[in-house]
């Protein structure tokens, strides 16, 4: 029921990639704990969030009942429970994930969805150009990874900052903290590099999985998409806002080529 990209262009004769650049404004719009009692101006977003439903339940699971689980994502975990619910998922039903689920079972789900996508989260055409940041140094490094995920279908774009906002949350519980009456509370000793060591060759994938030499990767590839996947995990929250400035260069050459979709933007506010 959400409404697509496609009805998006529809507005126009000429099909606007700019228009796509305004989707990775404001990501604190897809929070759902802000208030919402409080009134703030929304971004020039017109497309709804577009997160597969696996993908955020998975995430909201492992949030609300695996943070503090040891070893999350490399813990083994039931292939047949697995299998299970990767079939209600892909039967379309309305698969809720509660208290009842192993962490470790939502977790491989998550790794397996992701590895097996027929287009992985980060598409293969940009698979070299995102490998070749890893060896700039910072701040063009940080530079370039966003201009590239601006690149990113809509899709691709909003599932891939719900993953990263999760995988920081995972990181930030790695270490043991002390609760307010002095117990220990263990960490899930996941840091940002076993993260993106786990992670990485999921969503940056150079050929597709079952394909010939789909395994076979080279070490400094290895090395390369751990390194980019880390600064994704670290610098999200900045790496998925637009300035205001690139704002407005999109909406001057809107307003010359797609001036229906600056009406549908304004209506929208």
């Amino acid at each position: 029921g959400a409404m697509s990209v496609d009805s998006i262009t529809d507005l126009s004769d000429n099909t606007s990639k700019l228009l796509e650049a305004l989707q990775l404004s404001h990501p604190h719009e897809l929070d759902p704990r802000r208030s919402l009692g409080k009134k703030k101006m929304l971004s020039l977003n017109p497309i709804t969030w577009q997160v597969p439903r696996i993908v955020d339940r998975c995430c909201k699971h492992i949030e609300t009942h695996g943070l503090q689980t040891v070893g999350i994502f490399r813990v083994g975990s039931s292939k047949k429970r697995v299998q299970q619910l990767r079939e209600e998922f892909d039967r379309g039903l309305d698969v809720f994930l509660d208290e009842h689920q192993s962490v470790h079972d939502v977790a491989a789900l998550l790794k397996e969805f992701l590895r097996d996508m027929p287009d992985s989260l980060i598409p293969r055409e940009l698979y070299a150009a995102f490998l070749s940041t890893a060896a700039m140094e910072s701040p063009a490094q940080l530079t370039t990874l966003q201009l590239l995920l601006f690149l990113l279908p809509p899709c691709h774009s909003d599932t891939l900052h719900r993953l990263l906002r999760f995988l920081s949350e995972v990181a930030r519980h790695a270490e043991s903290s002390w609760g307010p009456d002095g117990q220990e509370i263990p960490g899930n000793k996941m840091t940002v590099a076993n993260l993106a060591t786990i992670f990485g060759p999921n969503i940056l994938q150079k050929e597709k999985p079952g394909e010939k030499d789909a395994g076979v990767m080279n070490f400094e590839d290895s090395a390369a998409i751990i390194l980019v996947l880390q600064r994704l995990i670290e610098h999200y929250q900045t790496l998925f806002m637009v300035s205001p400035e690139m704002q407005r260069d999109v909406l001057r050459r809107l307003f010359q080529t797609d001036p229906d979709v600056i009406d549908y933007l304004l209506r929208r506010k």
